[in-house]
């Protein structure tokens, strides 16, 4: 029986284990194991919205083990150290608690075929201080350490009286990309919310100051220029100050230190600029690596294998796939859960060893939230024939569509009725920010 590993339970790769789960592993043709260094599983657009505390991941995360139980597949605890490509297994690091003490101890584990879709990270280009001073939004740990200190500081803000006004909470974003541009306003929507809990010296434009700074001439700079403008124009609706065609060359405890000269003050910092796969990659495979790019991804052929090895796999933001039109697949969630889907189809015929035609990705346009502000988009395909740009409630209703779909892709479209049943409910009785 074929042994599938799969290294990554983020979105594309939960969504692969699940569907080859019910596929050949149901029927016996295959054994899948889904490999994670964490327990659970948070759908990643939604990491600003943990960051800013307007959302519970409790009630949207989703177990490993029970996830693996419910649809044939088996999932492992530990991180990815190694691969060796002439015995077929993989290295994984032991685990450990809060502790120290061990949870799983290193494993090394076999394998016929494997796919990695370890993600990406935040990539800090090297800045002097990014490491030590900001915060990277690129993990629910990382968002949830985040929210912990925004709490903090807002109560420490509160309990020092002063004029409204006078500057007691910055909070600098860095990167003006969908991450950054949705986490400024998720939290200018947060600190409305805070007055109803006993915060009513935090007004959201005089005592919280959102700074949002872009190297680039604008924001979204990866996506049309329309939506671009439309959400700039919504941020300064909302009263955050944006700094575009400005350079990070230093981040200090309390400052960020540009190319031209300016200083920004700031009480929290989230570095939320460029991605890049993990480190690692560059060198994994032993003496004889698989190939890899500068931003560390692998580099696979059409049929998403990587060129130096046909039994390994990649896919997703860790991946480094060219086109037929000599364009790169770009680094988004809608690419992943593509080559999660072609993948589904087309690791069962390769390793038939029958012609399967190279992954194509389709750009069905993109969408950022501007929390319950607005919403703004661009949709792609042949019904709009080109580019049509949306915002307001339409591009919120897309946006919530999305999240949706990835739940159906998961737990079939019951289970994400019965979800977005509980959600509604929860939002009945508890707090809309959280607040520990």
């Amino acid at each position: 029986m074929q042994r599938i590993v799969i290294v990554g339970g983020g979105a594309g790769g939960l969504a692969l284990a699940t569907q080859l789960g019910k596929s050949l592993g149901r029927k016996g043709l295959a054994e899948i194991t889904l490999v994670d260094a964490a327990r659970t599983h948070v759908w990643k657009p939604l990491l600003h919205q943990l960051a800013a505390g307007s959302f519970d991941t409790h009630a949207e995360e989703i177990e490993f083990l029970a996830q693996a139980r419910g649809h044939h597949f088996k999932f492992r605890l530990g991180r990815l150290s190694g691969v060796d490509r002439a015995a077929k297994t993989v290295q994984l690091d032991a685990s450990f608690d809060e502790a120290g003490r061990e949870i799983t101890p290193a494993q090394t584990l076999a394998y016929d075929t494997l796919v990695i879709a370890v993600g990406s990270q935040t990539n800090d280009f090297g800045t002097a201080g990014a490491a030590e001073h900001t915060i990277k939004l690129d993990s629910p740990p990382a968002a949830k350490r985040f929210n912990d200190r925004l709490i903090n500081a807002c109560i420490r803000a509160q309990s020092v009286p002063r004029a409204a006004g006078s500057g007691r909470l910055t909070v600098a974003i860095v990167g003006g990309g969908a991450t950054g541009v949705e986490l400024a306003a998720e939290l200018h929507a947060a600190a409305r919310v805070l007055a109803n809990y006993g915060f009513d010296h935090i007004h959201p434009e005089k005592d919280l100051q959102i700074v949002l700074v872009e190297a680039a001439p604008r924001l979204l700079s990866q996506l049309p220029e329309r939506l671009s403008e439309s959400a700039v124009r919504e941020l300064r609706k909302l009263a955050i100050e944006v700094h575009t065609n400005e350079r990070v060359v230093e981040v200090t405890a309390d400052a960020l230190k540009m190319a031209s000269g300016k200083v920004i003050g700031a009480d929290l910092i989230v570095w939320a600029a460029g991605v890049k796969a993990a480190d690692f990659l560059a060198t994994l495979g032993g003496e004889q690596p698989l190939e890899a790019n500068k931003l560390n991804q692998l580099v696979v052929d059409g049929n998403l294998r990587t060129t130096r090895d046909p039994a390994i796999f990649a896919f997703g933001d860790c991946a480094a796939c060219q086109q037929p039109d000599g364009t790169w697949v770009p680094p988004r969630a809608q690419a992943a859960y593509q080559q999660a889907m072609y993948l589904v189809k087309a690791i069962p015929k390769l390793l038939a060893g029958q012609p399967v035609k190279p992954f194509v990705f389709s750009d069905k346009g993109s969408l950022v939230s501007l929390s319950e502000y607005s919403s703004v988009g661009s949709l792609m395909g042949s019904l709009t024939r080109g580019s049509l740009f949306i915002e307001g409630r339409l591009a919120q209703f897309m946006y919530w569509a999305l999240h949706k779909q990835h739940q159906m892709a998961l737990g079939g479209f019951w289970r994400m009725v019965l979800v977005t049943l509980s959600e509604f409910l929860d939002r009945t009785y508890r707090p809309k920010i959280k607040l520990h």
